[in-house]
């Protein structure tokens, strides 16, 4: 299977995920040593749904994020644009209403959720600002975001030892996992391509976002973007 490019193509991206779909959850449980689990908690904390409320969950995958926040009584609806994770998926949790869906041109009406979160998946988007600009458009006045997404580590020589390993040890383990090492190069460049914690910020207040804020998890490796939709 081909690997996706920088660019960023829709079609080449849905594919790749598709290609991986079926060991997608056990390679980031292996590559991240387990603390996937720790930050898609923490994200989930942050959002702060309640019994009741409608989230969307975006970049969902096989809908490992969503789970949490149906158990809670969340009304969440999973979205993905690549029809792979969807389906497998659906097969695991045939409760959850996966739904198939483009970032950037959400198949949502105006002010349709309480709130809208991604998880590891605004970087694959082709136009990052679109997608901003369309959570903000489906979310209610008032409503809020939470996105959790690779970011830059904030010591030096930490930073210095993660990229190494994101270029030379990452694609190697998930080939091993997967046998779709060129994938996981995708990713790899992806994370390294990516702003760090204040250019995201700036981003989603570009957007129209308010009140927007991040915090660090494992040292920035990961890094929580939390902001709010004006209220008129």
């Amino acid at each position: 299977m081909p690997r996706a490019s920088l660019d960023k193509k829709p079609s080449e991206v849905a594919s790749m995920f598709d290609g991986i779909a079926g060991r997608y959850d056990l390679t980031n449980d292996i590559l991240s040593l387990g603390q996937d689990r720790a930050w898609r908690r923490a994200t989930v904390r942050a959002l702060g749904a309640m019994p009741g409320e409608k989230v969307l969950d975006l970049a969902a995958g096989t809908g490992t994020s969503s789970e949490p926040f149906a158990d809670d009584g969340v009304r969440v609806v999973p979205c993905d644009f690549s029809i792979g994770m969807l389906q497998v998926g659906k097969e695991r949790r045939p409760d959850l209403p996966f739904v198939a869906g483009d970032a950037t041109r959400l198949p949502f009406a105006d002010a349709t959720f309480d709130a809208v979160t991604i998880s590891f998946g605004l970087r694959n988007v082709v136009d990052t600002e679109a997608a901003l600009r369309e959570m903000l458009r489906v979310v209610r006045p008032g409503g809020r975001v939470v996105i959790c997404e690779f970011s830059t580590p904030t010591w030096g020589p930490f930073r210095t030892l993660y990229q190494e390993y994101l270029v030379r040890a990452l694609p190697r383990v998930a080939a091993a996992v997967t046998r779709e090492g060129g994938s996981y190069e995708y990713l790899a460049e992806s994370i390294a391509a990516w702003p760090d914690q204040e250019g995201l910020g700036r981003l989603l207040l570009r957007a129209g976002w308010e009140r927007v804020a991040y915090r660090n998890l494992s040292a920035g490796i990961v890094a929580l973007h939390r902001g709010t939709r004006p209220a008129t």
